[in-house]
């Protein structure tokens, strides 16, 4: 099982134009099938998930309770039937449960790419919304909430933390990938949301 953390491809034109979608939610869920899509997982045994289609939208998201890993690793094809056209899984949380997500997503033919939130806060929250980790928390729920109403994704009655930050993750994996050239307009944080590229003193590929 291999992480990978290659150079991210070069974007295309349609990289550039990311602009606020009045969709509604069934046409949202929709786009996911017309083309490839990114799997974001918060894991473990409750995991948080996010698809996100080519164009960088949310189009699903949702948490999974799995009470063993043996249920997990039973459950786990269908969980990732979710996301038509695997072609990136991204992933935070415990190894253990990411080797075994990327396994199967790499059997698909999916590139597997590793999260943390040292890597990912950066590019998407402000310093003034990580001065610790409940406040970090919480500026992570509002923008979640932000990244689905610009992607005309279904609106949640509740919206627990292991999903907002799958969508933060699966957000920040669109950047890194190449798929977005920036933050959507919306979220009022244009200036921000660059690739984050390696953490200080590491190369791609040796984060481990």
């Amino acid at each position: 099982m291999v992480l990978d953390m290659a150079e991210p491809p070069a974007t295309d034109d349609s990289t550039a134009a990311w602009s606020p979608h009045p969709a509604l939610p069934a046409e949202a869920e929709a786009a996911s099938s017309a083309g490839p899509s990114l799997l974001a997982v918060d894991l473990g045994l409750r995991s948080g998930l996010a698809v996100y289609a080519r164009d960088g939208r949310l189009v699903r998201y949702r948490s999974t309770h799995f009470p063993t890993v043996g249920a997990l690793k039973k459950a786990l094809p269908r969980v990732i039937d979710e996301a038509p056209g695997l072609a990136w899984l991204v992933c935070e949380g415990d190894r253990h449960y990411a080797s075994i997500w990327a396994r199967l997503a790499e059997k698909r033919g999916a590139r597997v790419l590793w999260a943390s939130a040292e890597r990912w806060r950066p590019v998407l929250l402000t310093p003034a919304e990580r001065t610790d980790g409940p406040h970090a928390k919480a500026s992570a729920e509002r923008l979640a909430r932000q990244v689905i109403a610009v992607s005309g994704a279904r609106r949640p009655t509740s919206l627990t933390h292991d999903v907002a930050e799958a969508i933060l993750i699966g957000l920040w994996g669109a950047l890194e990938v190449g798929w977005i050239a920036a933050l959507p307009p919306g979220l009022g944080r244009e200036a921000m949301g660059r690739p984050s590229g390696p953490l200080p003193g590491t190369r791609r590929g040796d984060e481990r």
